[in-house]
């Protein structure tokens, strides 16, 4: 048996650039983390826009409870 299909995930934003990081840092010199583009889009919904989770679902089209699992593999 294989595992479900992934539910296709809107995600509004044209996100550009590969690292964001502090200035006067040099990038090898810090911790790389993996942010996909999906868990920047749950975040930048719930955290800046100030969406409930249930409303950013909505937008993305996946449940809430997806939405809580991208904000906790982001954060």
């Amino acid at each position: 048996m294989s595992p479900r299909l992934k539910k296709k995930r809107c995600c509004e934003g044209n996100f550009c650039g590969q690292a964001f990081k502090p200035v006067g840092l040099p990038l090898r010199k810090l911790d790389q983390i993996t942010l996909y583009r999906d868990e920047l889009e749950a975040l930048k919904l719930c955290d800046f826009e100030g969406l409930t989770q249930e409303q950013a679902g909505e937008r993305m089209g996946v449940s809430r409870g997806t939405i809580q699992r991208l904000l906790t593999g982001a954060r």
